[in-house]
């Protein structure tokens, strides 16, 4: 499998991580979208052609995470004369993004996902896990050629990478804060997201969502530290192997 970060700046674009949530992962023959946060959709198209995507997965309703979703569907509907894609969110997102548009037309194929619920998108497979955070947000594992990146979506410590069992390749998680200086509880530290990904026994761990006026360089260390191993910061275009 191959991750692409599109945006990682936590709750609102800024420097210097750029755009907010989003990822495409490739694997098991599969291209997904995961998370659309506003500044994604031009990034998006840097790697990959909107025609080859297989899917798009929206975690939760936050805009940071979805709100690209409407250029997609500027551009699949009006400019490639595209229908059909695949969209798997939470219950009533397409309704509440539906208030923005007049019709969504057969653009995207609405897909419902909740809380232990897996699919296959040819031979990559998801499975979602309900977060720590107030939305109905979803974490995403995704497997194909016998590896697994879980994705932690927006969570505090009230849920845990493990739900998934031990032992994930890569895990992408939030790191909102650093230590002593936590806004709010539904979303994670450094230290927080280095601890949970060590209890659950992953190989590697790259950090993302972060505040925008955070040091970078800190949360890494602070993530290290709580991992043990050396974590990797995520960057708009950053291409890894899992």
């Amino acid at each position: 499998m191959e991750l692409t970060v599109l945006g990682c700046s936590g709750s609102y674009g800024a420097p210097p991580f750029g755009a907010c949530s989003g990822y495409l992962v490739r694997g098991g023959g599969a291209a997904v979208w995961v998370d659309c946060g506003n500044g994604t959709l031009p990034h998006l198209q840097q790697h990959a052609r909107i025609e080859d995507l297989s899917a798009v997965v929206l975690t939760h309703r936050h805009p940071d995470h979805c709100v690209d979703i409407y250029g997609l569907h500027v551009l699949m509907r009006y400019g490639l004369e595209r229908s059909g894609l695949p969209v798997f969110a939470p219950e009533g997102l397409e309704e509440r993004l539906g208030g923005l548009v007049d019709d969504w037309g057969d653009t995207f194929d609405w897909k419902v996902v909740g809380d232990g619920d897996g699919v296959e998108i040819a031979d990559l497979g998801l499975r979602f896990s309900r977060t720590d955070h107030p939305p109905p947000t979803y974490a995403v594992e995704m497997s194909a050629d016998g590896k697994r990146l879980v994705y932690t979506a927006d969570t505090g410590p009230g849920w845990a990478v493990g739900a998934f069992g031990a032992g994930a390749d890569l895990v992408l998680s939030e790191a909102t804060y650093q230590e002593g200086h936590k806004g709010v509880p539904w979303h994670l530290t450094a230290h927080e997201a280095g601890r949970g990904a060590r209890e659950a026994g992953a190989s590697r761990l790259i950090l993302t969502h972060l505040w925008p006026d955070v040091d970078g360089v800190v949360s890494v260390k602070e993530a290290t530290e709580a991992f043990g191993e050396p974590v990797m910061l995520a960057t708009p275009h950053l291409v890894t192997r899992v």
